[in-house]
């Protein structure tokens, strides 16, 4: 059965500035849908980002979105072959199926790009630092 998502035009006013900042993420690296969220800022959460992602469309030839995948690393959609899009980056997984973030999460733009473009950077991670849990744990 399949279940319809209305997206709001509230929501949907994130969608072009998380595709903006989606498209900074580098070859070979990844990043969650809450460190897009934070960047984009302005209220948008994992959650929208999420539903941008599922958006796409035509517009999936240009932003990488198998770039993007939840916060404890998994790979959030089904059947788009993201983990092999992903590997041939040169992105490696756990024995459990998560990219392994201490090494293939970016760290997000410069705060050069980030001022320049009306973005937040993300803040710097210590290694092995518990990340911020206010984001939504769904993604």
């Amino acid at each position: 059965m399949s279940t319809t998502v209305t997206i709001t035009m509230q929501e949907r006013r994130f969608f072009e500035r998380i595709y903006q900042v989606a498209e900074q993420v580098p070859h070979g690296q990844v990043s969650t849908y809450g460190d897009i969220a934070i960047i984009v800022g302005g209220g948008c959460d994992a959650r929208i980002v999420g539903l941008a992602m599922g958006d796409l469309g035509p517009r999936a030839a240009k932003v990488p979105w198998q770039r993007i995948i939840n916060r404890s690393g998994g790979i959030s959609t089904q059947g788009y072959n993201q983990r092999e899009l992903l590997v041939a980056e040169g992105v490696e997984f756990d024995d459990k199926g998560k990219v392994l973030l201490d090494r293939f999460r970016w760290a997000g733009p410069s705060q050069e790009w980030a001022t320049k473009h009306g973005f937040t950077p993300l803040p710097a991670r210590s290694p092995g630092k518990e990340e911020d849990k206010s984001q939504m744990r769904l993604f």
